[in-house]
């Protein structure tokens, strides 16, 4: 594992998203790196990050960072430049409603399938963005830690989807945006579910304070 990568697993253990995301008997090993950013704002997810609140209420777009590979070296992430590889992104928040007493934990704020590197000859190259092919089927939920209950730690997961892309139905729970059906969710369970394998993963932090 490259260094960056060991970066990313070495943040996930000491910031405890490994166990209480990613189970330690996932045996988790990155091999996509990808950054959440807000345009508007140019804010940034960078792996732990303190970010006011504030400056993520618009729904995000991804930079997802193919990794260098050989030529020859026909492997996953080289093959992604060519579009086969669709991902699903999805963002949870394990500390609902507070780190001490994450009753409602996770609080599922995103899941978005059918995200893919640009077309080295799409227009969208020039952002450096992920290509959102579909629509979300949990739509955007900005964090909305209450007021004093400390930092949130926000939770980004990267699945490759299979080949063919996933199909959640209709009457999944992730089909249902409404505040009440977010709680009590389980992302890693959701990618269990419908095959999907987990390849990257990115967090920050953010609270409310009271007034």
């Amino acid at each position: 594992m490259s260094d960056p990568l060991n970066k990313v697993l070495a943040a996930l253990k000491t910031n405890k998203i490994i166990p209480d995301v990613i189970p330690e008997s996932a045996n988790f090993s990155p091999s996509v790196l990808f950054s959440i950013v807000w345009p508007s704002n140019g804010t940034e997810v960078v792996l732990g990050d303190h970010i006011l609140r504030d400056l993520t209420d618009d729904e995000p777009e991804i930079k997802i960072l193919p990794m260098a590979t050989p030529k020859d070296d026909h492997t996953a992430a080289d093959s992604s430049h060519s579009g086969n590889i669709s991902y699903t992104l999805v963002m949870t928040d394990p500390d609902a409603p507070s780190r001490a007493d994450p009753k409602n934990g996770q609080w599922r704020h995103w899941v978005i399938p059918g995200v893919k590197l640009p077309a080295a000859s799409a227009a969208e190259t020039q952002s450096g963005f992920a290509l959102k092919t579909h629509a979300a089927y949990t739509p955007y939920y900005p964090p909305a830690p209450p007021a004093g209950s400390g930092f949130h730690r926000y939770v980004f997961l990267l699945f490759q989807e299979p080949v063919g892309g996933v199909n959640v139905p209709s009457n999944a729970v992730e089909r249902n945006g409404e505040p009440s059906s977010r709680k009590l969710w389980n992302a890693m369970a959701f990618g269990d579910k419908y095959n999907l394998k987990l390849v990257g993963a990115n967090f920050f932090e953010t609270q409310v304070e009271k007034k």
